[in-house]
Formats: C-alpha cells, structure tokens, sequence
C-alpha cells in the first residue's frame, strides 16, 4: 500500500443507500478540507456470515459496489478486505491502529451504528475517543430516516423480496442495480419475435420477487428501455434455474460477453404460465407499454420526446416511435 493520505469510510455499503449517501459526504468533505484521498472500506463477504450464520441476500455484489461508488460518488478507492477467522477475532482498538497504520488513514468516518472488533465490542464513540488519543479526525454519520422509518439494508432488502423496487428506490436514492456479462441463453425469445439477453445474480446477492419488471437497460451502444423478467420461464418449461431476461425495446444488435447494467423502476406483474406462446406474445406487448409509461414518469423517457432526462446519461437509443406510444 502506498503513503497516500487517506480519510476511510467504514462499513460494509450494502445498496449504498441515503444513509451511506450520509456517511459518503462526511468523507468527501473531510478528503477535501485536508487534501486527501477518499476511500471506502468494505468486505467481500458481509461479517455477519460469519459471525451468526446469517443467510440473508446482499442488495448488491462486490462489483456493483465499487461501480455505485465511482459514479454516483466520484470515489475510485475501494478498500476490499476478506473477512476470515483472524479479522472476526481482532480486538477493536488493534483493527483502529492496523487500519491507520496501513492504509495511512489521517481521518475515519462512520455511521451511527457501526460495531467491530472481536464480539463487536467497538462501537462509534469507542472509535471517536479512540481516533482522538491517535491524533487522527473522526466523524460519525447520524441516522437518517425516510418517512418515520430508519433507512437501513435490512429494510430495502424486505421491500425488493416484496418486489416493490419503486419503494427500494427511495430509501437508496437511486435506482436498484444489477451489473453483469450477458450470456447464452436458449434463444427461445428470438423464436417469438422478442430476443432478449440474459444474466445471473452473482452468489449471495438478494433476488428480488419473481415477475416482470420495467427497467433501464445501460449498454456499450446507449441505454434503452427494457422489460425485465425474473424467473424461471415456466411457459416454456425451463429447468427451474432462475434467469434475468431482458427484451431491450428498439434495440437490435449483438452484446453477448458485454457488461449490461439494468436499473429497475417498477415491478409490473408477477411471473404466470401462459397457454401458449401467442398468449405470451400478447402480453409481452402489454408489458412493453406498462414500462415505457413507468419510465417516462420516471424522467426517463420524456413523452412524444424520445429523449432521456440528464441523469439517464446518453439516450439517442430510445426509439422515437417506442417513446411516443
């Protein structure tokens, strides 16, 4: 590691939701003030895996962490430590000092409620005090809350189980995400005039409800519009291995072993069977509509526009003729 000065958020940044969004700005504000580099603290694995045995999905993978990070945060450090035996066991006050002392930390940043250390004994006043006898700048983040409730993980992750991703998205401030190479599927869409592109959930990361979804497709040639669905395509008889297909409207084109980003913005039905593919045919187009009118309330698509908002970066991909249904 080299002699950077650093200002280190802690935590694990699960969904890096408005309350981190919190805790990020302390950090580039004291990066800022002192003229250092800002960087974020994280695990591969969530420490309560290991320390209760706990099973519960992650909002997002590694990956998309770090990705959320870089663009909605300009953060590019991401401190990636693998949570083993030895990291579980270390007392407080050692994990403080290695971490200053490692990664040249000048500042620590961190949530009203974080704990650590060995049976996390440490917790954000244990850290204060501690950072003060080292000489080194501490903030801790207070709670924040969203419509009388506390945003937090656990929270968002009940809503996306529920399916209700628009709820989700409040408490993140952003868009609910999911990153990843798209693969070979069975081509069974492109036999009905709807080809789509598939991907997976990495392991441990959180499937939302099964069904259908209205999202935003980032692709290396422009952001399209996309009905997304989740689940295991009972109409064609799939081998019950849970798919992400997506059918990006007025795209045509090759992204096999390209990265895809999907930002979703309403659930709008839950998966069925359908008597044939004609019936399915049919509802496809529905739900095609059912999500270009989501994502133009959204500031995603504008109407009779077919333009996207700022945020939605470059939207020359959204077809005219799509966007002014």
């Amino acid at each position: 590691m080299d002699d950077t000065a650093r200002v280190i958020a802690l935590g694990f940044f699960d969904g890096l939701h408005l309350g981190h969004r919190r805790l990020l700005e302390l950090t580039q504000q004291m990066a800022e003030e002192n003229g250092w580099t800002p960087a974020v603290l994280s695990f591969d694995t969530h420490p309560d895996r290991m320390v209760s045995g706990s099973t519960a999905g992650l909002i997002t993978s590694v990956q998309d962490r770090q990705e959320l990070l870089q663009r909605l945060f300009g953060i590019d450090e991401m401190i990636l430590l693998h949570f083993d035996d030895a990291l579980m066991h270390m007392e407080w006050t050692a994990f403080v000092e290695w971490l200053c002392r490692t990664y040249h930390a000048g500042g620590l940043v961190a949530g009203y409620d974080f704990r650590f250390g060995y049976k996390g004994l440490g917790d954000a006043e244990k850290l204060r005090e501690k950072c003060r006898q080292m000489g080194v700048v501490c903030r801790i983040a207070e709670k924040v809350t969203l419509d009388g409730v506390t945003v937090s993980s656990t929270h968002i992750r009940e809503l996306l189980e529920a399916g209700d991703v628009a709820g989700a998205n409040r408490f993140l401030g952003h868009p609910y995400s999911l990153s990843d190479v798209v693969r070979s599927g069975r081509h069974v869409g492109r036999t009905i005039g709807r080809p789509t592109v598939n991907m997976d959930y990495a392991p441990q990361v959180l499937v939302p409800r099964r069904g259908v979804y209205a999202t935003a497709a980032y692709t290396p040639e422009g952001v399209y519009p996309a009905v997304t669905n989740i689940g295991v395509r009972p109409t064609f008889h799939g081998d019950g291995h849970l798919t992400v297909e997506s059918n990006l409207l007025g795209f045509s084109g090759d992204l096999y072993g390209k990265m895809l980003r999907l930002d979703f913005y309403a659930f709008i039905r839950p998966e069925k069977v359908f008597s044939d593919a004609h019936a399915l045919t049919k509802q496809i187009s529905m739900d095609a509509d059912a999500a270009l009118e989501i994502l133009k309330k959204n500031g995603i698509l504008l109407p009779d526009t077919g333009t996207g908002s700022p945020e939605a970066g470059d939207c020359e991909p959204f077809a005219a003729n799509e966007c002014g249904r």
